[in-house]
């Protein structure tokens, strides 16, 4: 008998309709799927033979449950490799453990947005989870208990992803688990170091560490301790974390093989331009070769490092930072770069001469020979229709240049302060 709207669809009756020759029809070519023949098995919602990829998508489908566990087995092969059944409404563990035993090969599993906080993970369940390297629990508000459990019964788990699941600490786990290497867990409200320094106990060959928009507000540890609970740690991610001091940016470099880092969005940053944001932190994190998505080269690395000496020439002894007396010894102290102003130039005062009249005439270099023309009319008396112009470098030993076209900006003829603008007169 088929589940109700309330309870919402088996996960045969979910795949027997998306992956229906008319749904789903049959492709060709490698890694692409199988066919399955249908059941006999009496009230089966298989009715026909179904076309079965090797990753297969049921998001959004409604299920609650997996229904028949012998029709689950009629259905599937050893192909499969990948399930996403995140945003249905799964609920219960041993429901999905009756799906996931049922695929011996599968290494990746989405169970987004399924409601789990309530729902208990007993061992025996979890090992039908065991050839899952990839588990993804985004807004499940799973329980740390049953994350424990997880990592305890999966050998192969390798990712794992808890993101958007309320926490506010992190409770420890019993044993660690050796194999995960990639921990993904942004948009929690993780604010104390002392919460987050659990993972590296739990996880000892973390990685890489996720942990945009939780608001974290400073590294505590000292540097012996960071160098054992991190030791593996090669990315880390704070985007849009509360640190705000120099010193936590420091600490850092005191995980020996950190080499990427993405920290956009932090308060300490927020005083400073784009390019003195990438600069500061460059030369602060000396280890790092990716920085915020972007590959650090050695000679942005060489101009951060100088720009780094120089921001900091004003600053009193006690107000320098470790890190500047580092880069002094490794360039000497530089002198302040010269400022030069490269905008073109706005104005210029120049003689205009027309018959045996000189006016001095501050002129503006953004405006055209015509409108340069409209300007003289009214000193000079003269129509623009009747006017010609030329200029005259008074350095250069050529002669007048006539500015003949009557668009372009009098900057581009490089006009400068004491030069001459010849009037002549068209003859009739």
């Amino acid at each position: 008998m088929e589940a109700s709207e309330t309870e919402g669809r088996t996960f045969m009756q979910a795949i027997s309709e998306k992956y229906s020759p008319e749904n789903f029809p049959c492709r060709r070519g490698p890694g692409m799927g199988v066919v399955v023949v249908p059941s006999v098995h009496q009230g089966s919602p298989m009715k026909e033979r179904l076309n079965l990829p090797s990753v297969l998508v049921l998001n959004g489908c409604g299920i609650s449950h997996a229904g028949d566990e012998g029709e689950i087995v009629a259905a599937f092969c050893a192909h499969v490799i990948e399930l996403d059944l995140s945003h249905n409404k799964l609920q219960d563990w041993h429901e999905i453990s009756k799906i996931v035993s049922n695929i011996p090969n599968l290494e990746f599993l989405n169970l987004s947005s399924n409601q789990l906080s309530n729902a208990v993970l007993e061992p025996d369940c979890a090992k039908a989870f065991s050839s899952i390297r990839r588990l993804v629990l985004n807004n499940t508000q799973v329980s740390w208990d049953a994350v424990h459990t997880f990592t305890q019964e999966m050998p192969e788990l390798e990712e794992l992803f808890l993101c958007l699941n309320e926490y506010t600490t992190v409770t420890p786990a019993a044993m660690p688990c050796p194999t995960l290497r990639l921990l993904h867990i942004t948009d929690n409200s993780l604010h104390e170091w002392s919460e987050v320094r659990k993972f590296g106990s739990m996880f000892p060959a973390l990685d890489t560490l996720v942990m945009a928009n939780n608001n974290l507000s400073s590294i505590q540890d000292s540097g012996e301790i960071l160098q054992r609970l991190f030791p593996n740690l090669r990315s880390i991610n704070l985007h849009n974390s509360g640190l705000n001091r120099w010193e936590d940016i420091e600490k850092l470099n005191l995980l020996p093989k950190l080499e990427e880092v993405r920290l956009q969005g932090i308060p300490l940053l927020q005083a400073y331009t784009s390019k003195e944001r990438r600069s500061l932190m460059i030369a602060q994190l000396p280890s790092v070769t990716s920085l915020n998505g972007s590959v650090v080269t050695d000679g942005e690395r060489e101009d951060a490092e100088r720009f780094f000496i120089r921001y900091h020439l004003d600053h009193s002894e006690e107000q320098l930072p470790h890190r500047y007396h580092c880069l002094v010894t490794k360039y000497g102290k530089l002198a302040p770069l010269a400022e030069i102003d490269l905008r073109p130039r706005c104005h210029a005062k120049v003689e205009v001469r027309y018959e045996d009249k000189v006016e001095q005439v501050s002129i503006r270099l953004d405006q055209t020979a015509a409108e340069l023309k409209k300007q003289l009319k009214t000193v000079l008396q003269l129509p623009t229709s009747n006017m010609r112009l030329y200029y005259i470098d008074k350095e250069a030993a050529f002669g007048p240049d006539e500015l003949k076209y009557s668009t372009r900006a009098l900057h581009s003829y490089l006009i400068q302060d004491g030069d001459e603008i010849l009037v002549v007169p068209k003859t009739k």
